[in-house]
């Protein structure tokens, strides 16, 4: 069967003007100040996709030109336990990662796989760069395995430290390369060695938060939530790195209330950071459009300090037209931080509660909820979805053999970039 992409068009979220996407835009060229820009999808009711498998039954509302094998869907389920020790009616858990019991499948255990399944089929079958994507870890880990096991190229930039995190379940194909920045750097590092390398005509930038593949791809986790529940959520809570996750769920929402059949209603945001990581608690709290100051020696100090290291990104789409400032002020709610003593009271809780081992940074999402459980910021009867963000990882390397994968060049991007783009493009030679 051929598949047959849904058309869209793109959407300034700060003038409102619609253009049409040129298969990789990322930003509107015509725009009078920095913004995101949104799909626009030609089908305006949610329906999940019968005729597709795993994460593709969401393709409606995908901007994908292609599926991919290898693909699971998030799965919601109606919590009891934790719900229970919360003091919570209606708590539902939209868990990304391997939890076989509950049918979640997620090999890299992480909602990360939402992103790499829509980004990497947004690339034509005939693209002729290859993509780059830097991460501080789960993310270069899902966007290693989709790309290996369906030969797509793939340069990752990732911090050397955080190395570990590229755990596999069986080893990487050469079609994906890694490079690292040296050891005691951080994601914002790992973003600037991949800048240098998209200086060369053999490469071309993933985007982040302005890929709106990778934005949709993450809001499929609050499409599980609304077909389990049956209407859009009064409260949802995620732990955030750089927020776009929250960005994502709050423009399906704004799709959902269009589509009319799951309420009309906006859902509250509560995202949480990893103190002392807390650079959007700072901003949102200071009621600061503009990030609050933050060098990068305070940076470092702080991703060094927290438990969380994925929630470490310095430079976050807080302040950008579309952004999470903009989905807070819009949907309403708060931001909530959490110390690693939090999450860690938090993440042995919820693995004894609910039966299976989570990320820290799930466990940051799980304290924030707590938190506002203690505040009375929710109540019993609110219908609140809990987006676990990775899970299983304990479960899935007991299963198999993992193999770990090790960077290919270790480069200082503060070096001659000149020399670095050489040995950057001589590992594709």
């Amino acid at each position: 069967m051929t598949f047959k992409p849904t058309k869209y068009n793109l959407i300034n979220c700060v003038d409102g003007r619609r253009f049409e996407d040129e298969g990789w835009t990322l930003a509107d060229p015509q725009s009078p100040s920095p913004s995101l820009v949104r799909a626009e999808y030609e089908t305006r009711k949610y329906n999940p996709r019968t005729d597709l498998e795993g994460f593709y039954r969401f393709a409606d509302w995908l901007p994908i030109k292609r599926t991919l094998s290898g693909s699971c869907a998030p799965v919601t389920y109606k919590s009891e336990n934790l719900a229970r020790e919360l003091g919570l009616d209606n708590l539902y858990i939209t868990l990304s990662g391997y939890y076989p019991a509950i049918g979640a499948k997620m090999e890299t255990c992480s909602f990360k796989e939402t992103e790499a399944y829509s980004v990497c089929a947004r690339l034509p079958e005939d693209n002729k760069k290859i993509l780059v994507v830097a991460s501080a870890g789960n993310t270069a880990r899902a966007f290693a395995k989709v790309c290996s096991e369906n030969n797509i190229p793939l340069l990752l930039s990732i911090p050397l430290d955080n190395i570990n995190a590229l755990w596999f379940k069986k080893p990487l194909k050469d079609c994906v390369k890694i490079i690292a920045s040296p050891a005691g750097s951080d994601y914002f590092d790992a973003i600037a060695l991949s800048d240098i390398a998209c200086k060369s005509n053999m490469f071309m930038a993933e985007g982040g938060a302005k890929n709106i593949a990778r934005r949709d791809g993450m809001g499929t986790t609050l499409l599980s939530a609304v077909e389990v529940i049956g209407r859009i959520p009064d409260a949802y809570f995620q732990a955030i790195g750089s927020g776009t996750g929250t960005i994502a769920a709050w423009e399906n929402n704004l799709r959902l209330i269009e589509d009319g059949r799951y309420g009309t209603h906006k859902m509250r945001l509560y995202p949480s950071q990893n103190a002392p990581f807390t650079i959007m608690y700072d901003s949102w709290k200071a009621n600061s459009r503009s990030l609050v100051p933050m060098s990068p020696e305070e940076a470092r100090n702080a991703a060094a300090i927290i438990d969380a290291k994925v929630l470490s990104n310095r430079k976050p789409p807080y302040p950008v037209a579309g952004g999470l400032y903009d989905a807070l002020a819009d949907a309403g709610g708060d931001i909530y931080k959490v110390t690693n003593e939090e999450l860690h009271i938090w993440k042995e809780k919820f693995a004894a509660l609910e039966g299976i081992d989570i990320h820290n940074a799930a466990a940051v999402a799980v304290a924030s909820l707590a938190q506002a459980v203690s505040e009375k910021t929710v109540t019993a009867e609110d219908v609140i979805m809990l987006n676990i963000t990775g899970a299983g990882e304990e479960l899935a390397k007991s299963e198999v053999e993992i193999f770990n994968a090790m960077p290919d060049l270790i480069l200082d991007p503060s070096s001659n970039e000149d020399e670095i783009i050489t040995k950057v493009e001589n590992l594709f030679k």
